[in-house]
């Protein structure tokens, strides 16, 4: 991505260097990918899901201060900083000219290890996350390693791509989907939940693409490859994909973020019309979906 000289957004808490502990060691790669990504880009009330992250064998060691910052994360916490300033823009731009009123962005909160959120006790193992009843965006800039070592996705706009779909559940907060999404969930079996949460998903996804389509005709910043990274990222996350990995097989009755084909035609179709309208995942059915 061409980023040269673009604003990085303020509205950010670094917590780095803050945490409770630095970690030094998880319960095996499988471990980390069910606890981590299969939980990616979790979005809503993820009280549960920390919880279970943080008995999952992720190990952290009390730092007794704050800890050394490295040049390369110094680069990813800018490049965080300006992709989070683009959101706002783009889409302050798209609620103004859809209707929505004023947009009011989340807050980037960057942290190492663990963190408190309102949401419950931040850790890193869930890789990064939205937590509505704070409005903020959670992330551990080490979870971009953690997706080039283990699945082989990276480049600027699968990074970018995480960061968006974050925000996208955040636009799902501020239009009301969230919480009637949440509702329902509550009330319902755990297949039927895990079904509702597919769509959350797919729909934060897909305004991602949105946001990506907007990203690359506003400022020309996104290419072919750029492109290609996003795709492959929306691929290796998908539960289909992340379960066979893991366990050598799937089992869709426990999907809750979508399959690699889905959350790849969901990307692709934000990006390709850009149309906020288009968010459709709780009007199809399961066959189309």
């Amino acid at each position: 991505m061409k980023l040269e000289g673009r604003r990085e957004s303020t509205n950010v808490e670094d917590r780095r260097g803050m945490g409770t502990g630095t970690k030094v060691g998880v319960g095996g790669i499988g471990g980390l990918i069910i606890a981590g990504l299969i939980t990616l880009l979790m979005g809503g009330d993820i009280g549960d899901v920390l919880q279970q992250a943080g008995s999952m064998g992720m190990g952290y060691a009390n730092s007794g201060g704050q800890t050394e910052i490295s040049q390369e994360e110094e680069e990813l916490a800018k490049f965080a900083r300006i992709i989070e300033g683009s959101t706002e823009d783009i889409w302050s731009q798209i609620f103004k000219e859809n209707g929505f009123g004023e947009y009011q962005p989340p807050t980037l909160v960057l942290y190492s290890g663990t963190t408190s959120t309102a949401c419950g006790q931040g850790n890193a193992a869930v890789g990064p996350f939205y937590c509505s009843a704070d409005q903020k965006l959670y992330i551990d800039l080490s979870f971009f390693s953690t997706m080039q070592q283990q699945l082989g996705a990276s480049g600027d706009l699968a990074y970018a791509y995480v960061i968006a779909h974050e925000v996208g559940h955040h636009i799902e907060y501020l239009t009301g989907t969230l919480q009637q999404a949440h509702s329902k969930m509550q009330r319902s079996s755990e297949t039927n939940s895990n079904k509702l949460s597919v769509r959350l998903e797919l729909m934060a996804d897909f305004y991602a693409g949105v946001w990506a389509h907007y990203e690359g005709k506003y400022f020309n910043s996104i290419n072919d490859q750029d492109l290609m990274e996003a795709i492959k990222c929306a691929q290796v996350i998908g539960d289909d994909y992340l379960q066979k990995r893991s366990q050598g097989y799937a089992v869709p009755e426990s999907f809750t973020h979508g399959t690699s084909e889905q959350r790849m035609k969901w990307f692709k179709l934000g990006y390709q019309t850009g149309d906020v309208r288009r968010a459709t995942t709780f009007q199809e059915s399961d066959a189309s979906l």
